[in-house]
């Protein structure tokens, strides 16, 4: 029986630092100098940007769904799974494939890009009650949910029931939020022109955000634009305001306002997955402590990086800056490990993480967005242009590029049908179906679990 001598890279996750991890071994690795093992449930990396506009059905979730088979060069082995623990010591991942089976991944170079969950906090009712919008899944079921609850207040003959399913609520103004909220509006306000029953007056778009200020990331001038543009659209923007408690029926406010409301949606920011947990590491704001070349001190070979990991930010002056988890930093940062990954295989010098700001993008729907390419204030369709044309190059395959572009061609020519799949019609689709917070293993657990394995009994 052959032995394997080459040393084994296994990476974890499939989001934008994953990938690009992996394509950049691919590329400069030698299939003789490593095995490059990729964890990942599913076989496509998600671009999750244009989330909104899945769920909004301007574009369909299979164009932004990017095969890993089709980008990457046949070499990487994908291994159908989830990591839900990790011993350093004994250099093993513990993986749960996607039939349930838990099995041992032994590496000598780690790279853990698992990427983030949804932040959610303790609010009564949250979980049960509340969409969700990391998945693919989880944007067709909103689409379907809130075409459902115009078809539901079109046939209402109660005004209480037609007014609350009427009402949408958004929670989290940063661009997942705000996007979400600008692009539903759009589908909703084109939609109900087809339920001559309903009173568009009735339709009302909330978003709020604990911040003092909406993606405050795009200064004064453009997050005013933005403000104005979706208030223009009837979209009621409340700061400073959170969920206290979230219903079957009804959200409410902490400034005491009730909102009758089928439709609560979270998108206020993200926590580390959840794998961080079980290292037992050091961690900075829940993410894992790494230096500049994205090490994690005191195990040589291990590397992390993405939404999971504290990359301190050597492009800002004030020490102790780390990197935000954004697309942008997260495909550098892919890139930039693999390259140490390699220099250590290769006994050469690592070089640490450097990020120049390519600007920010909001597409707001329609012929609405704001930009800030390279620090230039852009509005309007100058914004638009520059906003789609930055996705659609961010597409990793050109099959990607001609679908999002035929998506984005036919829905401004033809527009929408409205029509729900009704695939998912009788299963939940709430925070608590998708994220499996639950699946992962504590560090004792890990060591229990392995001790079990080597003893023939896991």
């Amino acid at each position: 029986m052959d032995t394997v001598t080459r040393p084994r890279i296994l990476v974890v996750g499939a989001g934008f630092a994953g990938v690009e991890c992996v394509r950049r071994l691919e590329r400069r690795l030698t299939p003789d100098e490593a095995d490059v093992t990729l964890v990942t449930p599913v076989a496509y990396q998600l671009y999750l940007p244009l989330l909104p506009q899945v769920a909004s059905g301007v574009l369909t979730p299979q164009s932004i769904a990017v095969s890993l088979r089709r980008s990457r060069r046949y070499r990487t082995r994908i291994l159908p799974g989830g990591a839900i623990g990790v011993d350093l010591k004994s250099k093993v991942c513990v993986i749960r494939t996607i039939t349930d089976e838990v099995v041992n991944e032994r590496y000598d170079y780690l790279v853990l890009a698992p990427g983030s969950v949804t932040r959610t906090f303790d609010i009564p009712g949250l979980t049960e009650h509340a969409f969700g919008l990391k998945t693919l899944a989880e944007a067709a079921y909103i689409r379907d949910h809130v075409i459902s609850q115009l078809d539901l207040a079109d046939a209402s003959d109660d005004p209480a029931e037609r007014a609350a399913r009427l009402q949408f609520v958004v929670v989290g103004a940063g661009y997942a939020g705000t996007e979400t909220a600008a692009c539903l509006q759009k589908l909703t306000h084109a939609a109900v022109r087809r339920y001559p029953r309903l009173d568009p007056a009735l339709i009302k778009w909330h978003l709020i955000d604990i911040a003092p200020k909406l993606m405050p990331e795009l200064g004064e001038k453009l997050g005013r634009s933005a403000s104005q543009i979706l208030r223009r659209r009837g979209v009621d923007i409340s700061l400073g305001v959170s969920v206290a408690k979230a219903g079957r029926e009804e959200v409410t406010f902490t400034d005491g306002r009730v909102i009758p409301t089928h439709t609560l949606i979270w998108t206020a920011g993200v926590a580390a997955s959840p794998l961080v947990a079980t290292l037992g590491a050091e961690t900075v704001r829940g993410r894992l402590a790494v230096d500049a070349e994205m090490r994690l001190p005191g195990h040589d070979g291990v590397f992390a990086l993405g939404d999971a990991a504290a990359v301190p930010d050597e492009s800002k002056d004030e020490p102790g800056v780390i990197c935000p988890p954004t697309a942008q930093h997260a495909m550098r940062q892919g890139r930039r490990a693999a390259d140490n990954v390699i220099a250590t295989l290769r006994g050469e010098p690592l070089r640490g993480y450097f990020h120049a700001d390519l600007g920010l993008v909001v597409d707001l729907g329609g012929h609405d967005a704001v930009a800030k390419p390279l620090g230039v204030e852009l509005h309007g369709l100058p914004a638009q242009f520059a906003a789609r044309g930055y996705h659609w190059a961010a597409m990793r395959t050109n099959v990607a590029k001609i679908r999002v572009a035929t998506n984005w061609t036919l829905n401004a020519i033809a527009g929408d049908d409205f029509v729900r799949t009704g695939f998912q019609a009788r299963k939940s689709a709430r925070l608590r179906d998708f994220e499996f917070t639950d699946a992962y293993m504590s560090p004792e657990q890990v060591r229990e679990h392995l001790a079990a394995t080597e003893q023939g009994n896991p």
